[in-house]
């Protein structure tokens, strides 16, 4: 079996490709290194990958001669490139490009495969808007571009798919954490701030979010049987994530204990369309993928700690 992952060198895209390298798979995979975040990281996981017999090729999924050097015969597309976050530097051109137009172009060359077996899409719980805390049968209330873009290109992919174009399905993933994860993200950042005795920078109101902590180690078993299990989810939306909430406050608090510290906290500003609470309902995830996520929130932030602190040791600072 032959996959082609896009954002193959970023955060969970990474971790997809190995996992399924090391099952036996044949992996290729597309990243543009945006500059969003840390190019270096992208690099490490870039070297990493190749050197497990991953192909990495360097493209724009909204460039129409990146998809002149890709093969005809994947049987599978998992689709995490993406414009990510909801960063007040980003414009909504930029998410229209990269999560709409870029999926948009992506689905046209799928629907030239010959052996095409299904395209994953990867989406997000910011597709419910300000409460993610219901099942898949919601109507999606995004509240920024980013979940507004990611529910878009869910649909651009479903809609050719209900054409009988493709068989594809759409995993709404719950705040994953983990190694490899973006510097921008909440534990690099504490982790960060914890290690250098430095002040971290905390949305107003935030402290008592509460969230579906899922480590990308669970997402990527999540995934992996939504592949091995292709036959049954078929125009299926299915929520992803851990089933225990925590609040942003605990999380603080699980970091301060593991690296034995006390984190500053500078307040900032409440940021705009910010989630307040997400909850994820894996009720079809459980009945049709067999996904039962394992690993508590200590276990997790304890193994990105590791993580970190041996790639700052190997690489500097990322």
């Amino acid at each position: 079996m032959k996959i082609l992952i896009t954002g193959v060198a970023g955060f969970i895209g990474s971790h997809m490709a190995e996992y399924l390298v090391e099952k036996g798979y044949s992996v290729e995979g597309i990243d543009n290194f945006n500059p969003y975040y840390s190019v270096k990281l992208k690099r490490i996981n870039a070297e990493l990958l190749s050197k497990k017999g991953v192909k990495i090729i360097e493209g724009d999924l909204c460039d129409d001669e990146l998809y002149h050097q890709l093969d005809k015969n994947y049987h599978f597309i998992i689709h995490f490139a993406a414009q990510p976050g909801i960063s007040a530097t980003s414009s909504f051109d930029s998410y229209l490009k990269n999560n709409v137009v870029a999926t948009h172009k992506l689905v046209d060359y799928a629907k030239q495969l010959q052996h095409f077996k299904q395209f994953i899409n990867i989406s997000t719980s910011s597709v419910y808007g300000t409460y993610a805390s219901s099942s898949e049968d919601a109507i999606p209330a995004p509240t920024s571009y980013y979940g507004v873009s990611k529910l878009a290109a869910e649909q651009l992919v479903l809609a050719e798919a209900r054409k009988g174009y493709f068989k594809a399905c759409s995993l709404r993933l719950y705040s994953v954490y983990g190694s490899r994860e973006r510097p921008d993200k909440l534990f690099t950042k504490l982790i960060q701030a914890g290690l250098n005795n430095s002040e971290f920078a905390l949305f107003e109101g935030s402290r008592k979010h509460k969230r579906s902590f899922t480590y990308v180690d669970d997402i990527i078993i999540g995934i992996y049987a939504c592949l091995k299990q292709h036959k049954a989810t078929n125009l299926e939306v299915i929520n992803m994530g851990h089933f225990e909430q925590e609040t942003t406050e605990n999380a603080i608090l699980y970091v301060e204990k593991l690296l034995k510290t006390h984190i500053y906290i500078k307040l900032k500003p409440a940021r705009e369309a910010d989630q307040i609470e997400t909850a994820a309902i894996i009720t079809k995830a459980r009945k049709i993928l067999g996904y039962s996520p394992k690993t508590s929130l200590e276990t997790g932030i304890k193994s990105q700690i590791d993580w970190y602190l041996k790639t700052t040791k190997e690489y500097g600072a990322i």
